[in-house]
């Protein structure tokens, strides 16, 4: 895991390669901006690829740049599984409240469901409560605004978004058509060219989709070693 005291480990300066043309492109003042380019999902064809483990990492690493502040939101609602990561625990009923809450109760405001950190400038947003037209809930107008409040109320602020399974749930295709940027896991070795095609195909609309080609063998010293991410 990239941690966020930025010790110079191999993760966490993959992970700085990553974020860094991520964060130009949410933040450039070079040609026609992107439109909410701050928002920025993480998604996977299918279960087990990492997409959550690089959610995270990717948020974490984002957090400790100097000029922008980051909300990591877990929006894969059926499977959530980024507090786990962040080795954080549901203290009370209160706490658990997130992203489905928010949509669901129009008195409940989006800063009593976001959870601070231990990690400086990094905050949480929970999926929240289940919920069986979560589908429709992500395609609400509702939704709509919330992302346009999330994206715009902070100028310097990113949001990444750990989405569900590309095929397997209609929730994340909904969510991609509302994100500026798109970051696609594809598992080394494991993933099918014909899954990630029919990924592409479904995202054809988003303008910025990034790829990371997740737990692949490289050389060291003239060793292959695995690499695992998630």
């Amino acid at each position: 895991m990239v941690t966020p005291d930025g010790a110079r480990t191999s993760i966490a300066e993959e992970f700085r390669l990553i974020k860094r043309p991520l964060i130009e492109k949410a933040f450039s003042q070079k040609g026609k901006p992107i439109h909410h380019g701050n928002l920025i999902m993480v998604a996977s064809s299918l279960p087990g690829e990492g997409k959550t483990f690089c959610a995270v990492n990717l948020a974490i690493s984002m957090a400790m740049e100097l000029d922008h502040t980051v909300l990591l939101v877990d929006a894969d609602v059926a499977r959530p599984s980024v507090p786990r990561y962040l080795q954080i625990r549901a203290e009370s009923e209160a706490s658990e409240i997130g992203l489905m809450d928010v949509l669901l109760d129009d008195n409940l405001d989006l800063a009593d469901a976001m959870l601070k950190t231990n990690i400086d400038k990094l905050t949480l947003l929970r999926a929240g409560r289940s919920h069986h037209r979560a589908t429709e809930l992500l395609a609400s107008q509702s939704m709509i605004a919330l992302l346009s409040e999330i994206a715009d109320r902070y100028p310097d602020r990113l949001i990444i978004f750990d989405s569900p399974p590309l095929l397997l749930t209609s929730e994340a295709r909904v969510l991609a058509s509302q994100m500026g940027q798109i970051v696609l896991v594809v598992e080394a070795e494991s993933t099918t060219q014909h899954a990630v095609k029919e990924v592409l195909h479904q995202l054809k609309a988003c303008q910025n989709v990034n790829l990371i080609y997740n737990k692949a063998k490289t050389l060291s010293n003239g060793d292959y070693y695995g690499r695992y991410y998630g």
